[in-house]
């Protein structure tokens, strides 16, 4: 009997069933990768300098393809849904009827912290990924890949005690956090179908939308909002005001090394469910989605579409000019 108690002393002192980085790391791979289809709650934050904007998110994954996020922005109570069924994306906003229909390859062309694949395959990409174990908690440092904002460099994935993931933390090369997201819960067994990823069933279910009313007083643009960021030697050359059927439409023209165009509108409900078809990717930006394409990015902040667009702008300063024109930050005048 001394001699059973003896090993399993002996076993217990050499570390039997101690969590390992490669224990924790085949543990997360395992979960993912043998679910058919999984249902994620969490929430994110976005910090952008003094600005920080958070969202209630919802993941939805069924092997073959199917990924659907639900988007509730907690300040302006805004929402958007990024869809993939097939080849076949969509960013859908309900509040306006309208929805993108992007050639994409989204969310396998960028690291995404919110999408268990995605965070998977960060991991499976990093040979050389660091593991620290805390009192309470695992953690992985991995590198991460965002094509559009090298700017972010890694991720720290934590891990709760029983190897359940917890929230991850994107930094960029200062080492300040630009992305959060806290998971709440992961269901790894969830019952879906493909037509929980039907396009058509979610503008059903959520359009249309109460957030804008048109109206002579709504459609007008109150407010020029005016990046505080602009390539070095560009300037504004012109700004042009221009009565559309929608209401007024203000272009603002930039010249110098970096030429580029800037349009403003107010936001408008479309009378019948729209699809606009984009040659791109969609973007997650401060406060909403975009669609980014080559030389051009669309978006919607605050009841109000944006477009820029340029052929001498690289896509970090594209970025960078969308990302400065936060409303806490309005320089305005009409």
């Amino acid at each position: 009997m001394k001699k059973y108690l003896l090993l399993i002393s002996l076993l217990l002192l050499t570390g039997c069933g101690k969590i390992d980085k490669d224990k924790l790391i085949n543990s997360f791979k395992d979960s993912v990768e043998s679910a058919r289809s999984y249902v994620v709650d969490g929430k994110m934050e976005i910090y952008n300098a003094e600005d920080t904007f958070s969202y209630d998110v919802k993941v939805y994954y069924m092997d073959d393809d199917y990924f659907k996020v639900n988007m509730v922005n907690t300040l302006s109570n805004h929402e958007q849904v990024i869809l993939r069924n097939n080849n076949d994306v969509y960013v859908v906003t309900p509040s306006l009827n309208k929805s993108y229909k992007f050639v994409s390859e989204w969310p396998y062309n960028s690291s995404q912290s919110y999408i268990l694949n995605s965070l998977a395959k960060d991991i499976g990409n990093d040979k050389e990924i660091e593991f620290q174990e805390d009192k309470d908690s695992y953690t992985l440092k991995v590198d991460v890949d965002y094509p559009n904002n090298d700017e972010l460099k890694y991720e720290l994935l934590q891990f709760d005690k029983k190897m359940n993931l917890k929230n991850v933390s994107v930094y960029d090369g200062d080492d300040i956090v630009a992305i959060k997201v806290d998971f709440i819960k992961i269901d790894y067994k969830a019952n879906l179908s493909k037509d929980d990823f039907d396009v058509n069933a979610v503008i059903d279910s959520n359009c249309c939308g109460n957030e804008i009313e048109n109206s002579e007083e709504t459609s007008a643009l109150k407010d020029i909002i005016y990046p505080l960021y602009v390539p070095a030697n560009t300037y504004l050359k012109n700004r042009e005001f221009v009565n559309t059927d929608n209401g007024e439409r203000v272009i603002l023209t930039f010249n110098g090394e970096k030429n580029f165009v800037l349009i403003e509108e107010k936001s408008v409900l479309s009378d019948k469910f729209e699809v606009i078809p984009v040659y791109g990717d969609p973007l997650m930006l401060n406060d909403t989605i975009g669609a980014l394409s080559s030389n051009s990015l669309s978006w919607t902040s605050n009841n109000v579409d944006y477009y820029l667009a340029s052929n001498d702008l690289s896509t970090s300063e594209i970025l960078s000019i969308a990302g400065s024109m936060s409303v806490s930050n309005i320089v305005s005048e009409k």
